[in-house]
């Protein structure tokens, strides 16, 4: 850090002096001045501290941020309707895909994979079977190619096929952890084509240092909002759902990613989910979970239709989640079982694994232990009460 000019440290003690006598008009006239001349002053219980002034625009909350992009009734643009019930179909495409109108369907699907691959090929090709033995082969070759194809790719080609005109931007709050911060950005950027939109709280530990690197690096995919106000968990005013609020509203895609830092991308993890959410569900994420008998606790579930998503990584349409976004949730945990609840649709977890793994939640391990326990039982009091009237 530069060493402060003297200027800057008059116009400082001249602050002082004018809130000591309550002139607070002249403090924030004062408070500019040294801001134009490239420095951030921060009231202290001792005085004050003076900072170097970010390359960056910080708005003072997640509040006072001008949105000028989504808005809660614009329909998504490439989206097919919602699934209201369970789906069916084994999503391979070797009977052509999802039937007419799909992606799929008379764009090179491959009526006979089996025998493309070597394998005896379809009964139909070579006339009656000769005998049942013969013909159980064959379904089992047949079987062999499908699986083959899917592991050279062609489940992954038909699932980018489904969401070439699909829009995806993907959320991050930053409240810290540099390094988290730059491994789940990098990430991103190696694996996926989506936009990355993030919220930087207070520039924790140069978290938001980290992402204007980012923006000004590669600005047509990575956007960043710096606000002053620090995260509710840790000791600030900026909550969890107002924060995803805010993102969301920023956003303009069909499909929203929320995503935790600590969640890490090994490869394209964000197709099979769009994808999902193509077919119908409103939702699809990496975990889900479903209540157990007792209506109180929960438990892992998945692949398949699941009652809720864990927020770790969660796509949603993002018009449906503006409307089921619990705003007032201040803390994150249960609130993606809350946003999961509100959400009127089919929601999924992918039957082939993500490429995806966890660092530690730094959001969960170091947060306060009472404010997490209060907080985490605030949201789930309305969890319960969602439960009971569904």
């Amino acid at each position: 850090m530069s060493e402060v000019p003297h200027r800057v440290i008059e116009l400082a003690e001249q602050r002082v002096k004018a809130r000591a006598e309550r002139d607070y008009a002249l403090a924030d006239e004062l408070r500019a001045r040294i801001e134009r001349e490239g420095w951030l002053v921060k009231d202290t219980p001792d005085g004050y501290t003076l900072s170097e002034k970010p390359p960056y625009t910080i708005w003072p909350t997640v509040r006072s941020i001008p949105i000028t992009g989504a808005t809660d009734a614009r329909p998504p643009r490439h989206l097919n309707p919602r699934a209201v019930g369970p789906t069916s179909g084994t999503g391979r495409d070797t009977t052509g895909g999802g039937g007419e109108g799909s992606a799929a369907a008379g764009a090179g699907a491959q009526e006979d994979p089996a025998a493309e691959l070597g394998f005896s090929g379809d009964p139909r090709s070579s006339g009656t079977p000769e005998d049942d033995m013969l013909h159980a082969q064959r379904i089992w070759d047949a079987s062999l190619a499908a699986n083959r194809l899917d592991d050279a790719g062609v489940n992954q080609v038909r699932q980018r096929a489904e969401i070439a005109d699909i829009t995806v931007s993907v959320g991050l709050i930053a409240d810290g952890r540099p390094d988290d911060v730059r491994t789940c950005v990098a990430a991103l950027l190696e694996h996926t084509d989506a936009a990355v939109l993030a919220l930087d709280l207070g520039n924790r530990d140069g978290a938001g240092d980290v992402l204007h690197e980012f923006s000004a690096r590669r600005p047509e995919r990575v956007t960043v909002w710096h606000v002053a106000e620090l995260p509710h968990w840790f000791w600030g005013s900026a909550g969890w759902g107002a924060c995803r609020t805010a993102l969301l509203r920023l956003d303009t895609s069909d499909v929203h990613v929320l995503m935790e830092t600590s969640t890490i991308l090994t490869g394209d993890a964000l197709t099979p989910l769009t994808a999902a959410i193509q077919r119908g569900a409103v939702a699809a994420g990496w975990k889900g979970a479903d209540p157990d008998a007792d209506g109180h606790t929960w438990h892992e579930a998945g692949p398949g239709r699941v009652r809720a998503l864990m927020g770790y990584l969660m796509a949603v349409r993002r018009a449906e989640a503006l409307a089921a976004m619990p705003q007032e949730a201040r803390y994150y945990r249960n609130a993606d079982l809350e946003l999961s609840l509100g959400l009127d649709g089919e929601l999924v977890v992918p039957q082939e694994t993500l490429p995806v793994h966890g660092l530690r939640h730094h959001g969960y391990h170091d947060v306060d232990e009472d404010y997490r326990e209060r907080e985490s039982r605030r949201t789930y009091d309305r969890v319960l009460r969602l439960l009971r009237s569904s």
